[in-house]
């Protein structure tokens, strides 16, 4: 391979703050790359990586991918199998990869800005979680159902002005419960608010945040037992059709605090029922907050479409974790690349861009990422019908007509 300086390219840009991290430390410190030759941790997690981002199929792809020369020394391997990666990624510990992806989100927090973002509602936290099928035969580890397989991505995402940036994860096979993780999403700190859908609906927990002084938004299920215990004022014309205090649950389950209740309209005339142990505020405010909880369904729908994480390169248990939490990290690493480049526009844009620029220097994907669009054309212009029948007619009248005998003969080239 020919010697060329692979530090200042986009590539090397993008994988940096993973080296400015207490990752490299720590794998040292744990040994896990003690006996190895070719593929430390670096390197495997570039490869798999860089998969995502191309959406490779299998471990092949990932192995021919050293055939491009720049790809190559970018990751400073010359080749590899696909079976050397088959054994690293299934043996791989996770709590490497969860190190990394837990320093990143810090790294990206801090360019966000985590005290800027604080306003009067304090930190918004959406909490939900997404099952990502598995063939039951190939990972029968992962029972979810009698005939299909799957392991469930339990997430906190934070609300940034900017977008949303993953806080915490737990990866766990998807027959257990939403709520069976509300220990480890949930927020218990006073200014933060956490919003989550109906799977977490735990009237005993619900208990225990509002002695806590823990905020939560949700919403409530159809079958659920309501005692109301005052009816609020609601503002003419607001899109809100009730406001009350309630508390909720049958005789063996009802709550000890009261808890709010708010009835709205979406925007496909829905009625949508919100519950909250926030009494103070407003209820418009309420209901715009639980808009927010779309949020994170948008985001899972992202990871799964342009990450890569329908399809696992590995079949143990540790190899799934390892490349959803390699999948975070590379959100992560194009969230902050994203916030380096000062960039107003989409992350997918970034994600295309930087598929084409991947092997030039930064500069160049910075420019190429800002610069407008050289076309000048107005789209396509209509034809004029009445103008080549007038031109035609012309024609006809001077006598020059023999060209409409000729089969190639195209009016609307005049």
């Amino acid at each position: 391979m020919q010697d060329k300086d692979t530090t200042k390219t986009t590539f090397f840009q993008l994988f940096q703050p993973v080296f400015q991290g207490p990752g490299p430390q720590y794998i040292n410190n744990k040994g896990v790359d003690k006996y190895v030759k070719k593929l430390n941790v670096i390197k495997l997690f570039q490869l798999l990586s860089y998969a995502q981002l191309e959406q490779f199929k299998g471990l092949r792809d990932i192995s021919n991918s050293l055939n491009n020369e720049n790809h190559s020394q970018s990751v400073g391997l010359e080749s590899i199998s696909h079976s050397q990666i088959s054994r690293r990624l299934n043996t791989m510990p996770t709590d490497v990869f969860q190190l990394i992806f837990e320093d990143l989100i810090q790294q990206a927090g801090i360019k966000m800005g985590f005290e800027k973002i604080r306003n009067d509602l304090g930190r918004i936290y959406l909490i939900d979680a997404s099952v990502i099928s598995l063939c039951l035969s190939r990972y029968n580890w992962a029972v979810y159902r009698k005939t299909k397989g799957g392991v469930k991505l339990h997430l906190r995402l934070r609300l940034f002005e900017q977008g949303v940036l993953p806080d915490h994860a737990e990866i766990t096979p998807a027959k257990p419960s939403d709520r069976s993780q509300m220990d480890n999403l949930v927020v218990e700190e006073q200014d933060a608010i956490n919003i989550f859908d109906r799977g977490y609906i735990d009237y005993k927990k619900f208990d225990d945040y509002c002695e806590n002084g823990v905020r939560f938004v949700t919403r409530l299920k159809s079958n659920a037992v309501i005692d109301v215990q005052q009816e609020l004022q609601v503002a003419p014309g607001s899109a809100i059709e009730r406001d009350c205090i309630v508390t909720l649950g049958g005789t063996l389950t009802k709550m000890k605090h009261p808890v709010r209740l708010i009835e709205v309209i979406d925007t496909e005339g829905n009625p949508i029922t919100i519950v909250t142990n926030d009494l103070s505020m407003a209820a418009e405010e309420i209901s715009d907050l639980y808009r927010y909880r779309w949020q994170i369904e948008l985001f899972f729908k992202w990871l799964k479409q342009n990450l890569h994480v329908k399809h696992m390169y590995g079949l143990s248990k540790q190899a799934v974790e390892n490349q959803l939490y390699i999948a975070l990290i590379t959100y992560c690493l194009l969230m902050i690349i994203k916030l380096d480049s000062e960039f107003t526009g989409t992350l997918l844009t970034i994600k295309r861009v930087l598929r084409v620029c991947l092997y030039e220097p930064v500069e160049t994907f910075f420019r190429k990422l800002t610069c407008k669009s050289k076309r000048t054309s107005r789209g396509r212009r209509r034809l004029d019908h009445e103008k080549v029948f007038r031109y035609t007619l012309h024609q006809v009248m001077e006598g020059d007509a023999d060209f409409l005998d000729d089969l190639t003969y195209d009016p609307v080239i005049l």
